[in-house]
């Protein structure tokens, strides 16, 4: 008879090794965190002044008539589209990273703002909002007199 030494950790690590193919195999298909997504979804910055709220956002080649600015109830929407440039017959792509498609991005800003004196301008691939705050909201100092 031979004699098989006993090791409690193999068997621990075995029962690991069986979860781990497991929860491998109910997860396949779900994309991990550092892949590349395919959905469109521009960067975006939010900024406070004294007098205004800034908002810049990244969306370069896009059209100017193809964004949309919005905003109600104290909430900025942002909406577009990027299009695919036509592709070319009898070409083949080594490589695509570019994300394409619409996108709709909504921020509640951080304070009121004057809706009609909303301003936004789009150059060199930038969308710069420029949101007015109201007068109740702006800073106000008032002096301390001594009695």
């Amino acid at each position: 008879m031979t004699l098989v030494r006993y090791r409690p950790m193999t068997n621990l690590f075995n029962f690991r090794d069986e979860m781990n193919r497991l929860f491998d195999g109910f997860f396949r298909g779900v994309p991990d965190v550092n892949e590349h997504f395919t959905t469109y979804g521009p960067d975006v910055d939010i900024k406070e002044t004294d007098n205004d709220v800034l908002v810049s956002v990244e969306i370069p080649g896009m059209d100017q008539k193809d964004i949309k600015v919005n905003v109600r109830d104290n909430v900025l929407t942002l909406k577009g589209e990027k299009k695919r440039e036509q592709e070319v017959e009898n070409t083949n792509y080594h490589l695509s990273e570019r994300c394409f498609g619409g996108f709709e991005r909504s921020f509640t800003l951080p304070t009121n703002i004057q809706n009609d004196k909303l301003t936004a301008t789009y150059k060199n691939g930038i969308l710069n909002v420029t949101l007015p705050k109201a007068e109740e909201a702006k800073p106000k100092e008032i002096s301390v007199k001594v009695a």
